[in-house]
């Protein structure tokens, strides 16, 4: 697509991302439906699911990356769409949430803590990683890419453990938060599915069509994006990490104001933090295909996002345990700090990929 004209690759770029947002809530919609038909709900395999379903974009681009070489871009998009994903919290707390308390409030649960702790888990091996040297491969991945992925499942297990009920009072949910428990707007999706006559192998038709057209717009994205990186002149990590991670973030949007107007606001944060605990995962495959241990690769602007998509994830997890209950324009005091520090964070970014 290098030789294509600016203009045409914004249009082709921005008809890929409409692509992704409507397959993605097809995606969301037909997940609940086949999770709850086929009675995965929270179990490790509803949540591998959920994973997949909703980090379709960053799957298709990190492949694509990968086996074009552009392993800079992979990175940047994975790392930086961590921590514009958790600024996605800010949209749902500003946009979505009604009434005076804003979400964290809501949505404060010990589990949503833990998953937290998950992706910060997860991040500090990323960190770790980083640092090995590039020539401790084995079986073309290196060490680090395997602990992300087995402490990723270990973590699904005991979220799931910890899903069924903790030894707290009210199971670690906070008085005065959603009125209904959590997941009940998957159940409304299904139910409404099935009103409308929706059978199990429609769904799962559509789940199919939806993923395929995901896919192949994550390739068009990953491949119309570099050349508009290269066409303005920006690196391929701040492209990655900034205007490629907006746009594969669009079905978090959208899917998550659709959970937090249905007043399902722990299932909207688990959703993210899911998906930010799942993205270092997919360094995995990016290391099977390249043939190389991408984490020991990774430059200086990408330790930098790892370490703000820590801090914006360590602010929520506060917010989710102090419960802040004024809302400042809209938004909560947690999502407000999450705003400021990504911007702060933006412009180091930029210094040092102009450095």
């Amino acid at each position: 697509m290098s030789g294509l004209s600016l203009p045409l690759l914004l249009a082709i770029f921005a008809a890929a991302a409409g692509v992704i947002w409507v397959a993605g809530v097809q995606l969301s919609n037909q997940t609940d439906v086949l999770a709850t038909r086929l009675h995965l709900g929270t179990a490790l395999g509803g949540l591998v699911l959920l994973a997949v379903a909703t980090n379709l974009p960053e799957i298709a681009i990190t492949v694509s990356a990968a086996m074009s070489g552009n392993l800079d871009v992979a990175v940047g998009n994975l790392l930086g769409g961590i921590a514009i994903q958790t600024v996605v919290l800010v949209a749902l707390d500003a946009f979505g949430v009604r009434g005076r308390r804003p979400l964290m409030y809501r949505a404060a649960s010990l589990v949503l803590v833990l998953e937290g702790a998950l992706v910060v888990g997860v991040l500090a091996v990323v960190i770790a990683g980083s640092q090995l040297p590039d020539s401790l491969v084995i079986g073309r991945v290196g060490p680090a890419s395997v602990l992300i992925a087995v402490l990723w499942i270990a973590g699904l297990l005991l979220l799931q453990r910890a899903g069924k009920g903790l030894p707290w009072h009210e199971s670690g949910n906070a008085p005065d938060g959603q009125d209904e428990p959590r997941g009940h707007s998957q159940q409304k999706t299904e139910a409404k599915a099935t009103t409308n006559g929706t059978s199990t192998a429609k769904a799962g038709s559509i789940f199919g069509v939806a993923a395929l057209l995901t896919l192949v717009a994550g390739v068009v994205l990953e491949r119309s994006g570099d050349a508009i990186a290269d066409h303005v002149g920006l690196t391929g990590v701040l492209f990655g990490a900034t205007v490629l991670a907006a746009a594969t973030s669009l079905p978090e949007l959208s899917t998550g104001l659709t959970s937090v107007k249905a007043g399902d606001y722990q299932l909207a944060v688990s959703d993210i933090f899911g998906g930010n605990a799942f993205l270092p995962v997919l360094f995995l495959p990016a290391s099977l295909i390249s043939g190389t241990a991408v984490l020991p690769q990774a430059q200086a602007t990408d330790i930098y996002l790892t370490a703000l998509a820590v801090l914006l994830t360590l602010v929520y997890m506060a917010g989710l345990v102090l419960r802040p209950g004024r809302r400042i324009a809209r938004m909560g005091v947690d999502s407000l700090v999450v705003l400021v520090l990504y911007a702060v964070g933006v412009v180091g970014l930029v210094a040092i990929a102009g450095g």
